[in-house]
Order: structure tokens, then C-alpha cells, then sequence
């Protein structure tokens, strides 16, 4: 065979390297023609930004993919259930305003036109907390599933909240003990290979040379491989999404038995937004803003503002944020040669919608299902992902803009947010499209769409959106039966608020089962 690929060698842990790890190693085991030998190296400098991160419901099947059981996975990485997200105060920052992003997609999704119905409803409730049980379920801090469900199912989709430093441990653990993964704590001195050609190998202070077939760049915003090595432009996406800072805390529950939102909460400021996350032993908090619109000290006090609303003043005293700076963008490229970049070397946005985490599950399940058996098909693989990653990545950012643009808040930040300017041009026709029609998914025609139709239904209802039409013939033929399925729904509503356990009882229940870690 011709230059066969069979050493991937991953720059960088974390949970992006640690994730492509598993996937590859657990996909291509030794004693099979597609085998490879996966080596990570890592600087033993590096640490984890360690702020509290949400996952998509992709996570689960990532994590059973590689074999680890969901148990562990909760008791080793303070692991909490998530279900979507609460957005507060983003269509007006009125008294009220608050809508959710659930996973559930909408009851009747594939049987009915589920939004055009919604326009006929003589209803004045939020759209999600019609079509579905889930906003309910969230608001009382309940869990997805019982103790006697298997592990990675549900009674309602869910993804994770997780503490990202021990996520990365865990993976690390498994990939080295049970998938075969090399891993090496080394400094990369320099790189073995011209900047028109493949790489060759990474030349370490310790280990010396590491040869390799397919080199994965998962050094975060550095970008060795794919930036400074290459030289691959980053595309800045500053002109549509605004904010480049975050402030992040470790916030602790008042009490031990302080119930664990099930959602994500965003509340929208003047000036950004403030995620909060709950985790078993703690609330990872973070103000993301714009630094041409407020400076660090003005976002200090906002989140100060926010944080004593929920702890004691001594609690607060005691609190550091960490600011942490960004630029929303990504590679014009993800794949040079035999160079792929993964994770925060292939670009970041904002924490808005949890999409980081999940553009890395993605991008190394598609590098594990397509990774060529000779260096002969990799520019043939290179040219499918990079085509496939600039939709995804266009995708996302326009889902994000979408929340932005909606909002009818006050002030410059969100005014210049509004501006046509600052508009991609897609999302642009699309809102025009669907001020006539509901979105659909001729809207969305991949297969694997990162956001489906009913994700941006929940935004733009949510967020008050107003057709200037009553939507087509179909909602009105399927009225019934769609009212009849909505009714359902809330008459099943008591029995699953009422057979969910919190968040919290479930995770202690869980813990209590946990087998410890081998």
C-alpha cells in the first residue's frame, strides 16, 4: 500500500484533543486494515481554562462511542444534566421576558406543520412551553430521566453541563488505559516540514522526533500547526458577532441541597450577556461583552450586580472573576495538507448556544469516519471537510446573529447589532422568507444540519418575531389535530412533573451507584 496513514499525531489535550483521540483510537483498534497507532502530546504547561461548559445532546453519543459509562462520566467531571437554554431579557428586558431553547424538537414536528399552527393558537403563552413539556420540566430544576433509565437515554433529550479540566482528565484516563492512545508530556520545539508540503514530524525537547502521517492541531487559539506553522489565514468575525471578552467565576451553592438549573440561563445585559451553569458543587458563571462597547471595569460591576442577586455579600466579596479575550472567527481553512485543525485552533465565536464543544464532536467524528487509508485520498477528504466545516461554521453564525438581531433592547450595543451592516446577507433573506412563511427545511438541506428549523422557531417566537402574514393552508387543514396533540400534552404534563426527580437527587443517586474510576 502506498503511504498508508497509520500514526495520527495530536498537538494539544484538553478536551478537544482528548475527544478526537478517543473517537479515532476507538474506531480504529488494532487488528483491523483501517488501524492506527493515535500519539498525543501535550506541554505539560498547559492547564484548562476550567470554566463550567455545555454540551449538545451529541455528547452522549460521543461518550458511548468510546466507551465510557455515562456513571463515570457524571461522577469523575461534576457532570449536571442539561436540556437546552433559558434566554431572560433578550427580546425587550422587560418584566417577563424569557423564553427556552429546548432539545426537544416540538410535538408533532414530523407530522404537521408545527409553527403554522402556532400562529392560529388563541394563546398568549411562549411557543416552547406550548409545544412541549420540556420549558416545564426546566423551570422545576428537574432531571431528564430516572435512575432506573440506561445509561445515555432519556425520557426528554438532554445534553451536559461538565467542569472542563476534569472532563479532560477523564478522557485522558480512558483514552491511555482502555483505547491505546500514546500520550506524551512534551514541549514541541519545532516542526518537521516545509509550510508548502506535509508536516513530518514534531520535533519535542524530551522525546525528540515524532513522525507522524496525519497531524491534528488542537494547540487552542496558538494554532501552531494550522496558523503559525501554515500560515492559514483567520477570518474575523468581528463585524457580525460583537463581544471578544468574558469574565468567568466559580460561584458556590448557598446550600448543599441549592437546586441545579437544568437549562443554561443567559440573561441579556446593556452590554452582552451572563451565562450561568449549575454544576453539582457550583455555579460556573461568565460575562460575555463587547470591549468596544464597555470596558472591563463597567462589565466587572455588571456581573458583580448580577452575582449578589444569588449570594450573600461576603460570598460576593470573595469572588475573582477571570477575564478571558477572543476574537470571533475561523480558519479560511481547517485542513492544509495532512493538517487538520480542531477545536479552538479552528476558530471560536462566543459561548452563546454551547456550539464549541460540539463543532469539536463533529469535526473529529468526521475525521475518524473518513480518515483515508493512504496519503494518496486525503486531499480528496480535505476538500469534503473544509466544504463541509465553512457550511457549518456560516451556519452557526448566523444562528447566533439571529438572537441579537430579534432584540428590540435599548442602547448602542444592540442598536448596531440591528444594523443591516452587521447582517449576513443569508440570514438577511431568510428573516424576509420568513416574514411569509414559517422557516422549513428546504430552509436546511443537509442532512446533518447543526441547527434544524425548529431551533430557530423557538428563537424567533420567542423572541416575539411577528409574521406579517397569517402562515399557509396546511396549518389551518391540520388545526385540529394539532391543537388536539398540543392538549395532550398538557394533560400528560402533571404525571412528569410529578415522576422526574431534581436534578440534584438524580446525580446523588447516580453517585451513590458510581463504580470508582479504574
Amino acid at each position: 500500500m502506498t503511504n498508508p496513514v497509520k500514526r495520527v499525531v495530536i498537538l494539544g489535550g484538553g478536551t478537544a484533543g482528548w475527544i478526537t483521540a478517543g473517537l479515532i483510537a476507538a474506531d480504529h483498534p488494532p487488528g483491523f486494515d483501517d488501524s492506527v497507532q493515535v500519539t498525543l502530546i501535550e506541554s505539560p504547561d498547559v492547564g484548562p481554562i476550567g470554566v463550567g461548559e455545555g454540551t449538545w445532546p451529541t455528547m452522549r453519543e460521543t461518550l458511548k462511542r468510546i466507551g465510557l459509562p455515562e456513571s463515570d462520566f457524571i461522577a469523575s467531571c461534576e457532570a449536571s444534566f442539561k436540556q437546552g437554554s433559558k434566554f431572560i431579557g433578550w427580546a425587550n428586558g422587560e418584566l417577563g421576558d424569557q423564553y427556552y431553547h429546548p432539545f426537544m424538537l416540538p410535538e408533532g414536528y414530523h407530522d404537521f406543520p408545527v409553527a403554522d399552527v402556532w400562529q392560529r393558537l388563541p394563546t398568549d403563552k411562549p411557543f416552547a412551553e406550548v409545544m412541549g413539556a420540556q420549558p416545564h420540566v426546566c423551570e422545576r430544576a428537574l432531571a431528564p430521566k430516572q435512575i432506573t433509565t440506561p445509561d445515555y437515554e432519556g425520557v426528554f433529550n438532554y445534553g451536559y453541563h461538565l467542569n472542563a479540566g476534569l472532563f479532560g482528565e477523564r478522557l485522558k484516563q480512558h483514552c491511555t488505559n482502555k483505547l491505546g492512545v500514546r500520550f506524551i508530556s512534551d514541549h514541541v520545539t519545532g516542526i518537521n516540514g516545509d509550510k508548502h508540503s506535509d508536516i513530518e514530524g514534531l520535533h519535542t525537547r524530551e522525546h525528540g522526533l515524532l513522525e507522524g502521517d496525519l497531524f491534528i492541531d488542537c494547540s487552542g487559539s496558538k494554532a501552531l500547526l494550522i496558523g503559525e506553522h501554515y500560515g492559514v489565514p483567520f477570518r474575523s468575525q468581528s463585524h457580525i458577532l460583537f463581544n471578544d471578552r468574558a469574565l468567568a467565576v466559580q460561584v458556590p451553592y448557598a446550600t448543599d441541597d441549592a437546586d441545579i438549573a437544568s437549562a443554561t440561563l443567559s440573561t441579556a445585559q446593556d452590554v452582552g450577556w451572563i451565562w450561568d451553569i449549575g454544576l453539582p458543587s457550583r455555579r460556573g458563571v461568565g460575562y460575555v461583552f463587547a470591549s468596544g462597547y464597555t470596558d472591563e471595569d463597567q462589565a466587572r460591576v455588571c456581573l458583580d450586580q448580577y452575582l449578589r442577586a444569588s449570594v450573600d455579600t461576603a460570598t460576593a466579596d470573595s469572588l475573582e472573576p477571570r477575564l478571558i479575550s477572543f476574537e470571533p472567527g475561523y480558519r479560511q481553512v481547517f485542513w492544509q495538507h495532512n493538517c487538520v485543525a480542531v477545536g479552538m485552533a479552528s476558530g471560536f465565536l462566543e459561548p452563546l448556544e454551547a456550539s464549541a464543544l460540539a463543532l469539536v464532536e463533529l469535526s473529529a467524528k468526521m475525521i475518524s469516519d473518513e480518515l483515508p487509508m493512504t496519503r494518496a485520498t486525503m486531499g480528496v477528504v480535505a476538500k469534503r471537510f473544509n466544504e463541509r466545516f465553512h457550511y457549518r461554521w456560516n451556519r452557526i453564525i448566523e444562528f447566533l446573529k439571529l438572537h441579537y438581531v430579534l432584540s428590540q433592547r435599548p442602547g448602542a450595543y444592540w442598536q448596531d447589532n440591528r444594523d443591516a451592516d452587521s447582517i449576513p446577507q443569508s440570514l438577511t433573506e431568510l428573516l424576509s422568507l420568513w416574514q411569509q412563511r414559517t422557516p422549513n427545511r428546504n430552509d436546511f438541506y443537509h442532512v446533518d444540519e447543526v441547527f434544524p428549523a425548529a431551533s430557530y422557531w423557538y428563537v424567533l417566537y420567542g423572541m416575539g418575531f411577528k409574521p406579517e402574514v397569517l402562515f399557509g393552508s396546511r396549518g389551518a387543514r391540520d388545526y385540529a389535530a394539532a391543537r388536539s396533540t398540543f392538549e395532550q400534552v398538557l394533560k400528560r404534563l402533571p404525571q412528569y412533573l410529578q415522576a422526574m426527580p431534581t436534578n440534584r437527587r438524580l446525580i446523588k443517586q447516580i453517585l451513590a451507584q458510581a463504580a470508582p474510576t479504574p
